[in-house]
């Protein structure tokens, strides 16, 4: 490695960290609108000044770096000789857009500081390699946890080619999303409601089961948050019992609505469903899923290729609990209320058979608390078996 073009972080100054963050607060501008591409923020500097910013607004769309060598042109603003300070490592294939690596080598840019490496392996380091043939100093890992973090969803789908999976639920202090009865609107407040719509507007595709639409009727909409692209709806209904009143299959996304169904279902349901919505019917045999019926493992490969990165699942107790415990799901985000609903007959917020053993229960990581007017939010990554 030639030390004098590559340097790690503990060589990097807080002049570099606090560009760094400008990045990433442009990356940001990108939620919810770039997937299946990552998010990603790039400032040019030159003599300690930004002359140039930009962020990857879209897939298809030129990507951060680009956006700061035009917006620094358009500024006039020379980028020869200028440090570019991107979260993400620089593409250097030709995809959708050329690499980014090849205009950063003829922008003349002199120096390169990167917050996260590319996850994808294939391509991972390579970026780095091509800058320094061409003379280019290069800076990595700056803020590097940060701007990894920022990108988790898409990180996952690249390695795993599948989606990353976060259940959310909304219940009372004794874990009760619903009544006896099914009444559960509104169990948490206003503020609460607004920042699970900004997780919908995180998120590629939402999931519930067949009981949430026969209980709710819900839209699964994004009502609050702006996005350009609207959310996909999936529902785990194995025997085909959407009712044909539901408002998934009626509005205008209803061609955005899958309905998963099993090959048990009857044939004029299944008939009758698709004339309206998109269809997946699970394979006869497998594991995993809302009470042996829908095989999840298939169902989340088979989005992964759909380009689906990242899925909120906001189903009832059984769904949630077929993620939690099938080992499916990688976060959780759980809102609680100061309410007592009490009841053996309440539904909760994780049902299934549960665990024997204390041992054996789910263990969360990472775990964080935020106030949300009277309620409280519990985020945390769902550790994998054995961790």
């Amino acid at each position: 490695m030639d030390g004098s073009l590559e340097m790690n972080l503990q060589k990097t100054s807080s002049v570099d960290e606090q560009f760094m963050r400008r990045a990433l607060v442009l990356a940001e501008r990108g939620f919810g609108m770039t997937s299946p591409n990552p998010m990603v923020g790039a400032v040019l500097v030159r003599d300690g000044k930004v002359v140039g910013r930009g962020w990857h607004h879209r897939a298809g769309l030129p990507h951060a770096e680009i956006e700061a060598l035009t917006d620094a042109k358009k500024r006039g603003q020379k980028s020869k000789g200028a440090t570019l300070y991107v979260t993400l490592e620089p593409c250097c294939t030709h995809g959708r857009t050329p690499p980014c690596t090849s205009a950063i080598v003829a922008a003349g840019i002199k120096r390169v500081v990167v917050g996260a490496m590319d996850p994808n392996v294939d391509h991972s380091g390579k970026g780095f390699a091509i800058l320094k043939r061409a003379g280019v100093a290069v800076v990595r890992g700056v803020l590097r946890e940060a701007c990894a973090n920022l990108n988790e969803s898409f990180n996952h789908w690249i390695v795993r080619r599948t989606p990353f999976v976060t259940v959310k639920a909304a219940m009372t202090l004794d874990g009760k999303i619903a009544t006896a009865r099914g009444e559960s609107k509104w169990i948490t407040g206003e503020e609460s409601r607004e920042h699970g719509m900004k997780l919908r507007q995180g998120s590629d595709a939402i999931l519930v089961g067949i009981n949430t639409i026969m209980a709710d009727n819900p839209r699964l909409t994004v009502r609050t948050c702006h996005r350009e692209k609207p959310i996909r709806r999936i529902v785990l209904d194995s025997t085909a019992r959407t009712p044909r009143n539901a408002q998934i299959l009626a509005d205008e996304q209803a061609a955005l609505t899958t309905i998963v169904v099993s090959r048990n279902a009857p044939e004029h349901r299944v008939a009758s469903l698709a004339k309206r919505v998109n269809l997946l019917t699970a394979p006869r045999t497998g594991s995993g899923g809302v009470n042996g019926r829908i095989d999840l493992r298939w169902l989340l490969r088979t989005l992964g290729t759909q380009d689906v990165t990242s899925l909120l699942v906001e189903g009832g107790g059984e769904v949630n609990a077929s993620f939690l415990h099938g080992g499916f799901a990688q976060r959780v985000a759980f809102f609680y209320a100061p309410k007592i609903l009490g009841g053996r007959d309440a539904r909760k917020a994780v049902g299934g058979d549960g665990v024997v053993r204390l041992a054996d229960a789910l263990e969360l990581r990472q775990v964080e608390w935020r106030r949300l007017g009277r309620d409280l939010l519990l985020t945390a990554r769902v550790a994998s078996r054995g961790e």
